[in-house]
Protein backbone atom coordinates (compact mmCIF):
# COMPACT_ATOMS: atom_id res chain seq x y z
CA UNK A 1 0.00 0.00 0.00
CA UNK A 2 1.19 3.32 -1.15
CA UNK A 3 0.13 6.53 0.30
CA UNK A 4 0.45 9.75 -1.42
CA UNK A 5 1.17 13.14 0.47
CA UNK A 6 -0.04 16.49 -0.21
CA UNK A 7 3.21 17.31 -2.55
CA UNK A 8 2.67 13.79 -4.45
CA UNK A 9 5.75 11.93 -3.02
CA UNK A 10 4.96 8.63 -2.17
CA UNK A 11 4.84 7.39 1.23
CA UNK A 12 5.55 3.81 2.54
CA UNK A 13 2.53 2.84 4.40
CA UNK A 14 2.64 3.28 8.23
CA UNK A 15 2.25 -0.19 8.70
CA UNK A 16 3.97 -1.76 6.46
CA UNK A 17 6.69 -4.31 7.90
CA UNK A 18 5.77 -3.55 11.22
CA UNK A 19 5.40 -6.03 14.26
CA UNK A 20 1.75 -4.52 15.45
CA UNK A 21 -1.08 -3.02 13.56
CA UNK A 22 -1.80 0.31 13.99
CA UNK A 23 -4.38 2.25 11.62
CA UNK A 24 -5.25 5.54 11.38
CA UNK A 25 -8.57 5.14 13.45
CA UNK A 26 -6.65 3.58 15.71
CA UNK A 27 -4.06 6.42 16.16
CA UNK A 28 -6.67 8.95 16.38
CA UNK A 29 -8.13 7.20 19.17
CA UNK A 30 -5.17 6.87 21.02
CA UNK A 31 -4.76 10.62 20.75
CA UNK A 32 -8.40 10.79 22.04
CA UNK A 33 -7.71 8.74 24.90
CA UNK A 34 -4.26 10.74 26.04
CA UNK A 35 -6.07 13.79 25.57
CA UNK A 36 -8.44 12.50 27.88
CA UNK A 37 -6.57 11.52 30.53
CA UNK A 38 -3.70 13.71 30.58
CA UNK A 39 -4.53 16.53 28.11
CA UNK A 40 -1.88 15.73 26.16
CA UNK A 41 -2.13 16.64 22.02
CA UNK A 42 -0.18 13.61 20.07
CA UNK A 43 -0.74 15.55 16.21
CA UNK A 44 0.63 13.26 13.47
CA UNK A 45 3.40 14.12 13.78
CA UNK A 46 4.30 11.82 16.93
CA UNK A 47 3.19 8.76 15.10
CA UNK A 48 5.69 7.19 15.05
CA UNK A 49 6.67 7.60 18.82
CA UNK A 50 3.66 6.49 19.99
CA UNK A 51 3.52 3.22 17.89
CA UNK A 52 7.15 2.77 19.28
CA UNK A 53 5.92 3.43 22.47
CA UNK A 54 2.68 1.67 22.75
CA UNK A 55 4.71 -1.63 20.69
CA UNK A 56 6.65 -2.61 24.44
CA UNK A 57 3.09 -2.65 26.41
CA UNK A 58 1.65 -4.67 23.54
CA UNK A 59 4.41 -7.56 23.47
CA UNK A 60 4.13 -7.37 27.91
CA UNK A 61 0.09 -8.01 27.20
CA UNK A 62 0.54 -10.12 24.41
CA UNK A 63 -1.59 -8.52 21.89
CA UNK A 64 -0.87 -8.07 18.17
CA UNK A 65 -2.58 -5.36 17.13
CA UNK A 66 -2.97 -1.75 18.91
CA UNK A 67 -7.22 -1.63 18.61
CA UNK A 68 -7.08 -4.20 21.22
CA UNK A 69 -5.15 -2.91 23.24
CA UNK A 70 -7.02 0.22 23.11
CA UNK A 71 -9.89 -1.70 24.18
CA UNK A 72 -7.77 -3.16 27.16
CA UNK A 73 -7.36 0.59 28.34
CA UNK A 74 -10.43 1.65 28.22
CA UNK A 75 -12.09 -1.82 30.17
CA UNK A 76 -9.23 -1.31 32.65
CA UNK A 77 -9.29 -3.58 35.63
CA UNK A 78 -5.29 -4.15 36.04
CA UNK A 79 -4.37 -0.88 36.14
CA UNK A 80 -3.44 -0.60 32.29
CA UNK A 81 -4.56 3.17 31.75
CA UNK A 82 -1.24 4.23 34.06
CA UNK A 83 0.40 2.03 32.39
CA UNK A 84 -0.76 3.58 29.01
CA UNK A 85 0.03 7.12 30.37
CA UNK A 86 3.52 5.84 31.78
CA UNK A 87 4.24 4.79 28.27
CA UNK A 88 3.00 7.86 25.76
CA UNK A 89 4.17 10.26 28.62
CA UNK A 90 7.44 12.40 27.60
CA UNK A 91 10.53 12.39 29.96
CA UNK A 92 13.64 14.10 29.24
CA UNK A 93 15.59 16.16 30.76
CA UNK A 94 19.27 16.88 32.50
CA UNK A 95 20.76 18.06 35.63
CA UNK A 96 21.17 21.91 35.09
CA UNK A 97 19.27 21.83 31.88
CA UNK A 98 18.93 25.36 30.51
CA UNK A 99 21.87 26.47 32.68
CA UNK A 100 20.51 30.13 32.75
CA UNK A 101 17.34 29.46 35.19
CA UNK A 102 19.87 28.03 37.87
CA UNK A 103 21.99 31.39 37.33
CA UNK A 104 19.00 33.12 37.85
CA UNK A 105 18.53 31.38 40.89
CA UNK A 106 21.70 31.18 42.40
CA UNK A 107 22.25 35.47 41.36
CA UNK A 108 18.74 36.62 41.91
CA UNK A 109 16.57 34.63 43.32
CA UNK A 110 18.01 33.56 46.51
CA UNK A 111 19.24 36.97 47.29
CA UNK A 112 16.07 38.04 47.51
CA UNK A 113 14.63 35.63 49.04
CA UNK A 114 17.26 35.95 51.32
CA UNK A 115 15.55 39.37 52.50
CA UNK A 116 12.10 38.95 51.77
CA UNK A 117 11.52 36.19 53.67
CA UNK A 118 13.76 36.49 56.03
CA UNK A 119 10.61 37.08 59.10
CA UNK A 120 9.22 33.28 57.99
CA UNK A 121 12.70 31.68 56.96
CA UNK A 122 10.26 29.92 55.09
CA UNK A 123 10.83 28.69 50.93
CA UNK A 124 8.78 26.96 48.78
CA UNK A 125 9.35 25.82 45.48
CA UNK A 126 7.46 23.53 42.87
CA UNK A 127 9.11 21.57 40.10
CA UNK A 128 6.16 20.33 38.05
CA UNK A 129 6.68 17.43 35.15
CA UNK A 130 9.95 16.74 36.98
CA UNK A 131 10.62 13.33 34.98
CA UNK A 132 13.52 11.59 36.93
CA UNK A 133 14.55 14.31 39.14
CA UNK A 134 17.26 16.30 37.75
CA UNK A 135 15.46 19.46 37.23
CA UNK A 136 14.53 19.54 41.47
CA UNK A 137 18.08 17.85 42.36
CA UNK A 138 19.70 21.06 40.33
CA UNK A 139 17.26 23.39 42.07
CA UNK A 140 18.24 21.56 45.56
CA UNK A 141 22.10 21.82 44.89
CA UNK A 142 21.90 25.23 44.33
CA UNK A 143 20.39 26.41 47.16
CA UNK A 144 22.82 24.58 49.02
CA UNK A 145 25.63 26.07 47.41
CA UNK A 146 24.41 29.39 47.77
CA UNK A 147 22.47 29.72 50.66
CA UNK A 148 22.93 28.94 54.58
CA UNK A 149 19.68 27.14 55.12
CA UNK A 150 20.51 26.61 58.66
CA UNK A 151 17.14 27.49 60.63
CA UNK A 152 15.22 27.91 57.16
CA UNK A 153 12.29 25.67 56.48
CA UNK A 154 13.05 24.80 52.70
CA UNK A 155 11.08 22.68 50.76
CA UNK A 156 11.02 21.34 46.90
CA UNK A 157 7.78 19.90 45.63
CA UNK A 158 8.16 17.12 42.77
CA UNK A 159 5.31 16.33 40.75
CA UNK A 160 5.02 14.31 37.43
CA UNK A 161 1.84 11.93 35.70
CA UNK A 162 4.22 8.88 35.42
CA UNK A 163 5.16 6.99 38.83
CA UNK A 164 7.88 5.07 37.26
CA UNK A 165 10.10 8.07 36.71
CA UNK A 166 9.15 9.32 40.07
CA UNK A 167 9.82 6.59 41.34
CA UNK A 168 13.55 6.97 40.04
CA UNK A 169 13.57 10.26 41.20
CA UNK A 170 12.67 9.52 44.58
CA UNK A 171 15.61 6.78 44.58
CA UNK A 172 18.12 9.56 43.06
CA UNK A 173 20.30 7.00 41.50
CA UNK A 174 21.39 7.91 38.32
CA UNK A 175 24.45 6.96 35.01
CA UNK A 176 27.24 8.25 36.21
CA UNK A 177 26.81 9.81 32.22
CA UNK A 178 24.22 11.92 33.75
CA UNK A 179 26.07 13.72 35.59
CA UNK A 180 28.63 14.51 33.13
CA UNK A 181 27.76 18.00 32.70
CA UNK A 182 28.02 18.82 36.52
CA UNK A 183 31.01 20.91 37.82
CA UNK A 184 33.31 18.38 39.04
CA UNK A 185 33.10 20.30 42.81
CA UNK A 186 29.42 19.42 42.76
CA UNK A 187 29.97 15.87 41.21
CA UNK A 188 32.19 15.49 44.84
CA UNK A 189 29.92 17.20 46.89
CA UNK A 190 26.91 15.71 46.32
CA UNK A 191 26.87 12.44 44.63
CA UNK A 192 27.61 9.23 46.61
CA UNK A 193 29.79 6.33 44.37
CA UNK A 194 29.20 2.68 44.86
CA UNK A 195 32.39 0.82 44.70
CA UNK A 196 30.80 -2.37 43.93
CA UNK A 197 28.59 -0.80 40.95
CA UNK A 198 30.92 2.20 39.56
CA UNK A 199 28.59 3.23 36.28
CA UNK A 200 26.11 5.10 39.02
CA UNK A 201 25.92 8.04 41.33
CA UNK A 202 23.52 8.37 44.10
CA UNK A 203 22.33 12.19 45.02
CA UNK A 204 23.34 12.70 48.86
CA UNK A 205 20.50 12.16 51.69
CA UNK A 206 20.64 15.98 52.75
CA UNK A 207 19.61 16.68 48.64
CA UNK A 208 17.04 13.86 49.04
CA UNK A 209 15.50 15.70 52.27
CA UNK A 210 15.06 19.53 50.51
CA UNK A 211 12.46 17.42 47.95
CA UNK A 212 8.90 15.55 48.05
CA UNK A 213 7.98 13.50 45.21
CA UNK A 214 4.41 13.47 44.22
CA UNK A 215 2.23 11.94 41.11
CA UNK A 216 -0.06 14.25 39.91
CA UNK A 217 -2.09 15.27 36.45
CA UNK A 218 -2.24 18.89 35.86
CA UNK A 219 -5.11 18.84 34.65
CA UNK A 220 -6.83 17.71 37.86
CA UNK A 221 -7.42 19.06 41.30
CA UNK A 222 -4.48 20.14 42.48
CA UNK A 223 -4.37 19.35 46.60
CA UNK A 224 -1.47 21.82 47.43
CA UNK A 225 -2.31 24.50 49.03
CA UNK A 226 0.54 27.19 48.16
CA UNK A 227 1.91 29.98 48.00
CA UNK A 228 4.91 28.77 46.05
CA UNK A 229 7.72 31.44 45.53
CA UNK A 230 8.66 30.07 42.53
CA UNK A 231 7.80 26.96 40.10
CA UNK A 232 9.22 25.45 37.21
CA UNK A 233 7.58 24.48 34.89
CA UNK A 234 9.89 23.31 31.84
CA UNK A 235 8.80 21.89 28.34
CA UNK A 236 5.58 20.69 30.06
CA UNK A 237 2.90 22.80 28.43
CA UNK A 238 4.16 22.78 24.60
CA UNK A 239 1.80 19.49 24.80
CA UNK A 240 -1.15 20.91 25.38
CA UNK A 241 -3.48 22.65 23.56
CA UNK A 242 -3.85 26.99 23.71
CA UNK A 243 -7.10 26.69 25.43
CA UNK A 244 -5.69 23.94 28.49
CA UNK A 245 -1.96 25.97 28.52
CA UNK A 246 -4.33 29.45 29.50
CA UNK A 247 -5.90 27.54 32.43
CA UNK A 248 -2.47 25.99 33.34
CA UNK A 249 -0.83 29.48 33.61
CA UNK A 250 -3.49 31.25 35.23
CA UNK A 251 -3.73 28.29 38.20
CA UNK A 252 -0.05 28.63 38.68
CA UNK A 253 -0.62 32.55 38.86
CA UNK A 254 -3.03 31.63 41.62
CA UNK A 255 -0.54 29.69 43.35
CA UNK A 256 2.39 31.77 43.41
CA UNK A 257 2.98 34.21 46.00
CA UNK A 258 2.73 38.05 44.97
CA UNK A 259 6.03 38.46 43.01
CA UNK A 260 6.56 34.87 43.00
CA UNK A 261 8.70 33.39 39.18
CA UNK A 262 7.46 31.14 36.59
CA UNK A 263 10.05 29.80 34.64
CA UNK A 264 8.65 27.77 31.52
CA UNK A 265 10.76 25.90 28.54
CA UNK A 266 12.70 27.81 25.94
CA UNK A 267 10.35 26.90 23.48
CA UNK A 268 7.56 28.68 25.54
CA UNK A 269 5.95 31.51 25.85
CA UNK A 270 2.96 33.24 27.95
CA UNK A 271 2.08 36.06 25.53
CA UNK A 272 -1.13 36.23 25.14
CA UNK A 273 -1.94 33.25 26.74
CA UNK A 274 -2.15 34.73 30.74
CA UNK A 275 -1.81 38.72 31.44
CA UNK A 276 -1.25 37.58 34.98
CA UNK A 277 3.08 37.89 34.66
CA UNK A 278 5.61 39.97 33.38
CA UNK A 279 8.28 38.77 31.39
CA UNK A 280 12.21 39.74 32.69
CA UNK A 281 13.77 37.97 30.00
CA UNK A 282 15.10 34.08 29.16
CA UNK A 283 11.23 32.53 29.93
CA UNK A 284 11.18 34.05 33.06
CA UNK A 285 8.07 35.63 34.63
CA UNK A 286 7.34 37.47 37.29
CA UNK A 287 3.52 37.08 38.92
CA UNK A 288 2.42 41.39 38.54
CA UNK A 289 1.10 42.05 42.42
Amino acid sequence: MVIKGNNGVALASQNLQREFTMTDADFKKVSDLAYEFTGIVLGPHKRDMVYGRLARRLRDVGLTNVGDYINLVKNDTNQEVSKFINAITTNLTSFYREEHHFDFLSNTLIPELKKTNVGTKKIRAWSAGCSTGEEPYSIAITFKEYMDLQGWDCKILATDLDSKVLNKGQQGIYDNKRIESIKSSYKKKWFLKDQNHPDIVKVKPELQELIRFKRLNLLEKWPMKGPFDFIFCRNVVIYFNAETQAVLFDRYADMLKDGGYLIIGHSESLDRACNRFRSIGKTIYQKIS
